[in-house]
């Protein structure tokens, strides 16, 4: 039986499977607005719960900084940017984000064998799987927060991000003030841990300078990977494209609060104040009445998320 003859269930089943990267694109785009409230909201709370409860040791050990868990989580509230930024993931951008991802494990493999940028660390839990001493995780950690800081910074500086050096150093300053508010939060979890400390939060302003150079390679190797007219366009049609910046805002936000680091919560706000003046993050996710809408058609009888389908087919155009 063909994927065409549409005979029995096993036919239908077929019939409604993405055939290709535009359908599986699409497919992706609807079940991403159709959980916008679960991915954005309700993950990076239950996380930040489930950290601080790790490190207080409140959870058994089984659940307590289950890597695997950890994993999870970190995937789902990255799949909004991911679903965002697929339809523009060109060779040209598939290359210099292969760049980008080698130069993360290098960079991360020189520090935890040297301390040279970011001082000399070492990893207090388990983030998965290893390679060379660096967590094979690691770009999923750390690219997306560029991209995020890269595409709020488009938003913010509007026609100043013409400018090639004001937006690289916006998003520059972005990432490290996106720094300012993960280490202290990672240091106080246990994630990792500073031989010497540190006057910031036990953080040593040597990693701020890492992340210096980190930051300046990482975004000068995304403003090549992509089109800005396209990227704008996308923001544009894609309601969620940064709802991962939303997560990054409730789960650092919040575990730097727990942890009494007033600093970094402080940065964290001026983050989510960021999203609401880039007309990004509605309010009225938290009002119960609109979850069940948040990201969808206004009509309920009207199929999910067609807006966004719709805006997909015609980036492509």
């Amino acid at each position: 039986m063909s994927r065409e003859d549409g005979g029995g269930p096993l036919g239908s089943a077929l019939n409604r499977f993405p055939r290709t990267r535009a359908d599986v694109e699409v497919a992706f785009d609807r079940l991403v607005a159709e959980n916008r409230f679960t991915i954005a909201v309700v993950f990076p709370i239950v996380g930040a719960v489930s950290l601080v409860a790790s490190a207080a040791g409140w959870l058994p050990e089984p659940l307590a900084f289950n890597p695997w868990f950890l994993l999870m989580g970190v995937v789902v509230m990255r799949s909004p940017l991911v679903a965002g930024v697929l339809p523009l993931v060109d060779r040209r951008a598939a290359a210099w984000i292969g760049v980008l991802v080698a130069y993360t494990y290098a960079i991360e493999a020189v520090g935890v064998a040297t301390g040279w940028p970011y001082g000399a660390f070492t990893y207090g839990i388990d983030l998965g799987p290893m390679l060379g001493g660096v967590p094979l995780a690691l770009p999923v950690f750390f690219i997306p927060l560029v991209v995020n800081a890269y595409l709020l910074c488009l938003l913010l500086l509007d026609t100043r991000a013409e400018t090639a050096i004001a937006r690289l150093l916006a998003v520059i300053a972005a990432v490290i003030a996106m720094d300012v508010v993960l280490d202290p939060g990672a240091v106080a979890l246990g994630f990792w841990r500073y031989d010497a400390g540190g006057a910031f939060y036990d953080v040593p302003l040597s990693n701020y300078r890492g992340w210096v150079l980190s930051a300046t390679v990482a975004v000068v190797a995304l403003d090549r990977a992509f089109d800005r007219r396209r990227l704008l366009d996308r923001l544009e049609s894609c309601p969620f494209m940064l709802d991962d910046m939303v997560s990054f805002v409730i789960l650092w936000g919040g575990i730097s609060l727990w942890f009494g680091a007033l600093l970094p919560a402080a940065v964290a706000v001026v983050f989510g104040v960021g999203l609401v003046r880039a007309d990004r993050f509605d309010a009225r996710v938290f009002d119960p009445r609109h979850r069940g809408t948040w990201g969808r058609a206004a009509d309920p009888q009207e199929p999910a998320s067609d807006d966004v389908t719709h805006d997909l087919e015609t980036d492509r155009s």
